[in-house]
């Protein structure tokens, strides 16, 4: 059997990119408002912060899947079983991660110049983030099958 190791790292590695872009598209939003507004600057980190935390759904995934493999009785049906938890956590990181980048650079651009619209932009992005979350809960339950 192909051991599980390699794929690990490969979806491991989808959603730390997508992690990284949201954070940068954020980034730039905020830099932008910033310079209208300067003193909302920490208050609207929040979508830079939300897109740090779909690199830590990944990370639990990779230590609940590392965990599992051992290369003595590992069958191809728990490799793929595996590979299928990465990618539910590292697909719906994926479009999680560009939902928060779009709506974090968009909301906190448009929050610098309305303040009023600080609530409705946080109710946007804990909907994107849920999208990672109910990832990381299917690929946390596709880990957990037995060979047997």
């Amino acid at each position: 059997p192909i051991p599980c190791v390699p794929w690990q790292s490969q979806t491991s590695g989808q959603y730390q990119r997508r992690v990284h872009g949201g954070t940068a598209k954020s980034g730039v939003g905020i830099s932008s408002m910033g310079v209208m507004n300067p003193g909302m600057v920490m208050k609207n980190m929040i979508p830079v912060v939300m897109a740090g935390v779909l690199g830590i759904y990944g990370l639990i995934v990779a230590v609940i899947i590392t965990q599992k493999v051992t290369y003595k009785d590992y069958s191809s049906y728990l490799g793929y079983a595996h590979l299928a938890s990465g990618l539910a956590c590292g697909l719906s990181s994926l479009g999680a991660g560009m939902a928060i980048g779009i709506v974090g650079d968009a909301g906190v651009r448009a929050n610098g110049q309305q303040p009023k619209l600080f609530v409705g932009m946080v109710l946007i992005l804990i909907f994107a983030e849920a999208l990672g979350l109910y990832g990381l809960i299917v690929a946390i339950i596709l880990s957990q099958v037995s060979a047997s």
